[in-house]
Formats: C-alpha cells, sequence, structure tokens
C-alpha cells in the first residue's frame, strides 16, 4: 500500500533516493513523486564495487574506533556546527585526506581527532 504525499509531509519526510522498496525524488511541478524501485538493468562496474568496497571498509574502520574516539568525532562536529554529522565526518576525512579541514574542526571544537591512520 503506498501512503499519500500528504501524509508524507505530515511526517515530515522531505525524502529522495531509494527507500526500501521505493524510489523518492521531488519534481518541480508536481512535488515528491515516488514509485516502486526498478532493480539494476546490469550487474555493477568493477569501479562500482570498488567504491563500494571502500565505503566498507571506512565503515569497518569507524566501528574498530573506541567508543571514545566516535564519540570525539561526533562531538566535535556539533560544537564546530558543522551540517553534517560526525560520522559523516570522518567518512570525509577518510575519503579526502583533508587534514587541514580536520584541524580547523579541531581547533573549533577544542577535540582532538588525529592522528589517524587512513586505510583509503
Amino acid at each position: 500500500m503506498k501512503p499519500s504525499n500528504s501524509l508524507l509531509r505530515f511526517l515530515g519526510l522531505n525524502t529522495q533516493g531509494d527507500v526500501g522498496p521505493w524510489t523518492f525524488y521531488t519534481s518541480k511541478q508536481n512535488g515528491l513523486v515516488w514509485f516502486v524501485k526498478a532493480p539494476p538493468l546490469e550487474p555493477p562496474s568493477r569501479k562500482q564495487i570498488h567504491q563500494r568496497n571502500k565505503f566498507r571498509l571506512i565503515g569497518a574502520v569507524w566501528r574498530s574506533l573506541s567508543p571514545q574516539q566516535r564519540s570525539d568525532w561526533l562531538l566535535a562536529a556539533r560544537k564546530a556546527h558543522l551540517e553534517i554529522t560526525g560520522y559523516n565526518f570522518f567518512l570525509y576525512y577518510m575519503m579526502t585526506a583533508d587534514a587541514a579541514a580536520v584541524r580547523t574542526v579541531e581547533r573549533a571544537s577544542h577535540t582532538s581527532l588525529i592522528p589517524l591512520t587512513r586505510p583509503c
């Protein structure tokens, strides 16, 4: 059963992308548009597999951090008023190696986040 757009808006959902078996996007003319997600027509490419494995590895590194280290990343993102979560900031750092951005957030939040070895 497909709930109405007004019910989704009432619940505060402004979803884009795939959620469960549904695909959502916002149209300028019709507002929220959604439909049953179609299966891929071709298997993933080698680059897609590589990228997915990279994200899996970074997730594993995040889970391997001590609770205190994860808490530091979450707290630093909040204290620095970032528009992303601490996990997303950690993911950004692991993907880009942008230590300067991390150092800036460390100074703003008075939190130590790195040294941290990057697996990717």
